[in-house]
């Protein structure tokens, strides 16, 4: 390890893993880095991130999309096409899709206040999930967001838009399921860096207004569908 990874963990992202035991202890060891507080200054843009594998062959497209929190307008978006180049292993999943998303957020010309990431935050086995992973390398503030509930028990919210119950891990609260439309299933929200769940589950409830799932993800997933099947059919 070089000096430079030594006083920063995060920077040890620039070299992937050589193995699946690498991964594991690279994830323990940032996880020491993920923040759990609220930043200082007010969230008027948000990125969504996704990323959209090619049934037919082994590309994968990276999308991001920035939106004006207030009115939800597109402001920026960007698609990157490239190789998954790490395995998919359960509870590694940062490992194989981190490096394309971050391309898609360097082609970005519009800076985020926060990213919305298409996964788990702190709802992991190591705590350090996409969201997590994401943030810490940026240093930026990020909240996981995903379809499906998590590796833990997770009670059923009330019904009704706004609802939710806590997910813990342990004693600790590390995410919740929300209701974000009426009778709806809920999604699951988790803290990835510099945020707090309760910020973390208004934003959501905010960019959320007509869907089950937040627009910005709606926004980025739609767009790498749309450009999976152009580049497809060409």
């Amino acid at each position: 390890m070089s000096a430079d990874e030594h006083r920063d963990p995060a920077k040890r992202y620039a070299r992937p893993p050589a193995d699946e035991v690498e991964a594991v202890a690279m994830q323990t060891e940032l996880a020491s880095c993920v923040v759990v507080a609220d930043q200082a200054r007010t969230v008027e843009t948000v990125a969504g991130l996704d990323i959209a594998y090619d049934k037919t062959g082994e590309d994968v497209v990276a999308t991001a999309v920035v939106l004006r929190r207030g009115d939800l307008k597109v402001l920026d978006q960007s698609v990157v096409r490239g190789r998954a180049e790490f395995p998919y292993v359960p509870g590694l999943l940062a490992f194989r899709e981190l490096p394309m998303l971050l391309r898609a957020v360097e082609a970005l010309s519009v800076a985020p206040d926060v990213f919305v990431c298409d996964g788990y935050g702190l709802t992991h086995p190591r705590r350090f999930g996409l969201a997590c992973h994401l943030g810490v390398v940026l240093d930026m503030p990020s909240i996981g967001v995903a379809k499906n509930p998590p590796h833990v028990p997770v009670s059923e919210p009330g019904a009704r838009r706004g609802e939710w119950t806590p997910i813990h891990g342990g004693e600790e609260v590390i995410g919740c399921a929300l209701r974000t439309r009426d009778g709806v299933k809920p999604i699951y929200v988790s803290v990835g860096h510099r945020s707090t769940l309760d910020t973390a589950r208004e934003l959501v409830l905010d960019l959320a207004p007509h869907y089950r799932l937040p627009e910005p993800i709606r926004a980025a997933d739609r767009l790498g569908r749309q450009r999976l099947a152009t580049t497809g059919a060409e």
